[in-house]
């Protein structure tokens, strides 16, 4: 009983100082819009006229340049440097774009030109030669007095055009798709159509296992003190790797001992009960065999779930304003370039977030506050710990949206297995999404 008050208690001052650090932590969201715009830019001139206003609006350069003006200066790197000067037209703007210098030597000739000073000795094509990419040679060929034709390079901007409509219109269609099965699964709800849900089988546990399971192991033991004595080894595992393999080892091995301890904890607590009362499927329900229909309820459910989600995000957004505070991980395979890195990123995301979050918030927590709480409170509840334990005020919404979502799909189903499904698809497009909108 004292361990299970102290653990609550940490696990609660833990909870909260982490979710007010995270107002000052940088949102992804707006290096993702820009990322957005200078895909749309990029791939314009290869986008269909018909399908130009859907996919890469109807002024693109536009949108860069008022996203470009809106961001301080000193938060621009070399390359947005570059554009914002090739792009800027205004006179008070171009003033204030003159006093900022790039930090790369190499690209000085290049801003100078753009800047209307002219670099000796270089022409045309070989300052843009100096561009670090396609994107910038493209706005800096017309902004150094080329035509629009001449300057496209067919290539990139194809390559661009191809990853920009993946991105755009495929969680369009899943979202128009949830959409409908959404209203489907209401009119079926109305017309009591809907088959009955399984009985709700819970390990015999109570609240102060959960406790000890949540607070305990995964907060106190994995979220504190697990990654203080893990760094030096993440330390030594990753001596002279790139930063990016540094950091993919570093998230890969954190967070597989970060699941340690409330896994061990868990384990000795169900191996505690009743044996002789061990239910068909086990304590958890995991039940993966039929796997295709398994498959076909997490890939159902990941469908009605994004369209409440989405609407929750924008809601927050438009409502209270960007509150900052994504999850680091975002942020890193958006920026990481190297395909190890981000094959251990993946494997983070997609396969041991899932398992492991979905066997202690779905497999235990839900249906051991299920007996207490009956099935709606249970829901809830889970659903809210699942969202404050990422740590993130700006997508603590969304996150509980989806928690009540992954919820739904484990009471509906009796099985822990498609929310494991739902789980890593939901992971899945998010991380290909930042891969797609990356570089």
């Amino acid at each position: 009983m004292f361990l299970a008050f102290v653990s609550l208690v940490l696990a609660t001052l833990v909870w909260i100082l982490g979710l007010v650090d995270s107002f000052g932590k940088p949102s992804v969201a707006p290096v993702l819009s820009l990322e957005q715009q200078e895909l749309s830019l990029l791939a314009q001139p290869e986008v269909p006229e018909p399908l130009q206003p859907l996919v890469v609006g109807d002024d693109p350069a536009a949108a860069l340049l008022r996203t470009l003006r809106e961001t301080p200066l000193d938060r621009l790197d070399d390359r947005q440097i570059l554009l914002f000067t090739a792009l800027e037209q205004d006179e008070s703007y171009k003033q204030s774009l003159r006093q900022v210098t790039v930090s790369q030597p190499e690209l000085i000739p290049l801003q100078q030109a753009l800047k209307g000073t002219k670099a000796q000795g270089l022409d045309r094509s070989e300052l843009l030669a100096l561009a670090p990419d396609p994107l910038i040679r493209r706005v800096g060929c017309q902004a150094l007095g080329g035509s629009a034709a001449d300057c496209v390079d067919s290539a990139p901007a194809a390559a661009a055009a191809r990853r920009l409509i993946v991105s755009e219109v495929f969680p369009l269609a899943a979202l128009i798709l949830g959409g409908l099965l959404l209203l489907r699964h209401g009119w079926q709800l109305l017309r009591r159509r809907l088959p009955p849900w399984p009985p709700l089988v819970s390990a015999p546990l109570g609240p102060l296992d959960m406790v000890l399971l949540v607070a305990g192991g995964f907060v106190v033991l994995g979220e504190v003190l697990v990654p203080l004595l893990i760094a030096p080894f993440t330390g030594w595992l990753s001596r002279g790797l790139s930063p990016a393999l540094t950091q993919g080892v570093t998230v890969l091995f954190g967070y597989a001992a970060l699941a340690v301890p409330p896994l061990l904890i868990l384990r000795q607590q169900l191996s505690q009960c009743d044996q002789e009362a061990l239910p068909p499927g086990g304590w958890l329900q995991w039940q993966a065999r039929p796997i295709v229909s398994a498959v076909l309820q997490g890939a159902r459910g990941w469908l009605m779930v994004m369209p409440p989600v989405v609407l929750s995000g924008w809601l927050v957004s438009r409502w209270i304003g960007d509150q900052g505070g994504s999850n680091p991980l975002l942020e890193i395979v958006l920026n990481s370039r190297d395909p190890l890195a981000l094959a251990l990123l993946a494997i983070t995301a997609v396969v041991l977030a899932p398992l492991f979050e979905e066997t202690v918030f779905r497999g235990v927590l839900l249906p051991v506050l299920g007996r207490s709480l009956g099935r709606s409170g249970s829901v809830l509840v889970s659903a809210l710990v699942f969202a404050i334990a990422h740590l993130s005020i700006g997508e603590l919404p969304p996150l509980l949206v989806l928690g009540l979502g992954l919820a739904w799909l484990r009471l509906s189903t009796g099985r822990l297995f498609p929310c494991v499904v739902m789980h890593a698809l939901w992971n899945g497009v998010t991380f290909l999404n930042l891969l797609l909108l990356g570089g």
